[in-house]
């Protein structure tokens, strides 16, 4: 029996030779990883649906020479965030220049009643956490949709970055404390740790 990966690499090639019902069968097999990390990283459910059409297009388009050794979902995932990246109309917010300390102290490590437990259950909310990671940069999203919602390891998901693994951990780091600042800042009056 062949895993995962052989498989997509199997039904890549045979989608290269022209079987569209292995493209299919891809397809289905990572349409909902891809929308996941669509959705979560683009404006809106338009745009998200706009990233999916153009990831399988492109991935179609490439299967004859696609390198998926270790499995499609991050040679997908790289060709989703080049997708975002084209759809987006603003630019980038130049490079952090808050400090570590600072972002620590938005996030609460600075105030001795902000405890694991009581962030945790604050976060419990599924909607608290979604609405502050929607308000997050994109960059800081991508890295926590990869390596959180994905489950991607570091290796990978600095690879799908573009990232060097340490300036990816270093981009991880600051999205954490990025998110959980966000939390605390839509923590109802009298809940905030």
């Amino acid at each position: 029996m062949t895993d995962a990966a052989d498989d997509d690499a199997v039904l890549l090639r045979r989608s290269a030779a022209g079987d569209a019902d292995a493209f299919a069968r891809f397809v289905a097999r990572h349409r909902a990883g891809v929308h996941r990390f669509a959705t979560m990283l683009a404006r809106d459910a338009h745009d998200a649906e706009e990233v999916l059409q153009q990831t399988f297009v492109q991935a179609y388009r490439g299967a004859a020479g696609a390198r998926v050794d270790g499995g499609a979902r991050p040679w997908l995932l790289t060709i989703a965030r080049h997708a975002l990246a084209r759809l987006r109309r603003v630019a980038q917010a130049g490079p952090d220049t808050v400090s570590l300390e600072q972002l620590g102290r938005e996030a609460g490590f600075a105030d001795p009643a902000a405890t694991p437990e009581r962030v945790a259950a604050a976060v419990e909310s599924r909607q608290l956490l979604h609405t502050a990671l929607k308000a997050l940069p994109a960059g800081d999203r991508e890295v926590l949709v990869l390596r959180e919602l994905e489950q991607l390891d570091g290796a990978r998901t600095a690879a799908v970055l573009g990232l060097s693994l340490e300036a990816m951990k270093s981009r991880l780091h600051r999205a954490r404390l990025r998110l959980l600042a966000e939390v605390r800042r839509r923590l109802p009056a009298g809940d905030e740790p």
